[in-house]
């Protein structure tokens, strides 16, 4: 996955979990596209502490998935659902049984993760 997708998906499940400060720093440099250097300025901070700020809150992100893997289970069931969608078209077009059995089991299977 690209990294600043990856980074978004891990701030919009966790960010809330990190202080103001963190929170406000790390939006300035994955989302506002803003340089170590701008953000150092704004924060009145040297820009080693800035990048050290924005390690330690991917660290700290990656950390929350590494226990938890929501963003994991989220985009398998986007995954599941998306080929639920696609084989909802198919049946539309051509009515099968296996159709509605791989429909059934994906539907099961995104149940059990959540």
């Amino acid at each position: 996955m690209e990294e600043k997708l990856e980074q978004a998906y891990l701030y919009d499940f966790y960010g809330e979990l990190l202080n103001e400060h963190q929170r406000r720093i790390y939006e300035d440099f994955v989302f506002n596209d803003l340089s170590l250097g701008e953000i150092a300025k704004d924060e009145g901070i040297s820009r080693q502490g800035v990048h050290d700020m924005v390690r330690r809150c991917n660290r700290t992100l990656e950390g929350y998935e590494e226990k938890l893997h929501l963003v994991a289970k989220f985009l398998s069931a986007k995954q599941k659902v998306s080929k639920i969608h696609i084989l909802a078209k198919q049946f539309h077009e051509k009515p099968e049984d296996q159709i509605l059995n791989e429909i059934e089991n994906l539907s099961n299977e995104i149940l059990e993760e959540l």
